[in-house]
């Protein structure tokens, strides 16, 4: 944690020039870009594979209706197709699972604020206070309060846009199967992206910064490998 915290420290000096007093905040943003910059091979990795995954499923749709009472030759049936189409059911989870180590570390780091990191502002807002604080300080449109006006805007831009493209995909693959269970799934699902409201209300400015900057991230980057 210490070398992270130091590497955070490096970026803030180098940004301090253009940012002055929010430079430590920049540095939180600019290093989760980095970070998931350096583990963009894994989503492009989780990305071929649901691709892969995708392709197989009516044929996956066709086992199930033909051996619906037989789950035992249903699951033989269905990993002979993956083998024989040389693909895991694993190839899209398993990418995305080795990036969570790199994440929860992050989120420690700008949640704990070691070596004093979060012992500097955001604008008129501390790092390592909460949407709570601006509240019980100036209230919702006082100086801190705007700036947690300006994240929830970023959050809610970015979940509309997730929600969107998340329900385009579940209507252009006729739900997500699972009978009434499966479609109440479906349409549930693309409004969970707005839960991160709730993420960036509760947790220290430092972490949520963090947050806001991967959820972001997350959305372009999944646009662009599933285009």
């Amino acid at each position: 944690m210490s070398v992270l915290t130091h590497v955070v420290g490096q970026l803030a000096d180098l940004l301090h020039p253009l940012f002055g007093p929010s430079a430590v905040a920049a540095a939180i943003v600019l290093f989760t870009a980095l970070v998931r910059l350096l583990v963009h091979p894994l989503s492009r990795a989780a990305a071929r594979g649901q691709r892969a995954q995708a392709q197989l499923q009516p044929r996956v749709a066709e086992l199930r209706k033909r051996y619906a009472r037989q789950p035992e030759k249903l699951r033989s049936a269905v990993a002979e197709l993956y083998a024989d189409a040389k693909v895991s059911p694993l190839s899209g989870l398993l990418p995305s699972l080795l990036q969570l180590p790199a994440f929860f570390l992050l989120y420690r780091l700008f949640s704990g604020g070691g070596d004093g990191l979060l012992a500097h502002r955001l604008f008129a807002a501390p790092l390592d206070g909460r949407w709570a604080d601006a509240l019980a300080g100036d209230g919702v449109f006082g100086p801190a309060g705007l700036v947690y006006l300006g994240l929830f805007l970023v959050v809610g831009a970015v979940a509309t846009f997730t929600c969107v493209r998340a329900r385009r995909t579940v209507a252009a693959a006729g739900g997500t199967g699972g009978g009434a269970a499966g479609g109440a799934i479906g349409r549930v699902l693309p409004f969970t992206s707005f839960l991160t409201l709730v993420t960036v209300a509760v947790v220290p400015l430092a972490a949520a910064l963090y947050v806001v900057t991967s959820t972001a991230w997350s959305a372009v980057e999944r646009a662009l490998l599933h285009s």
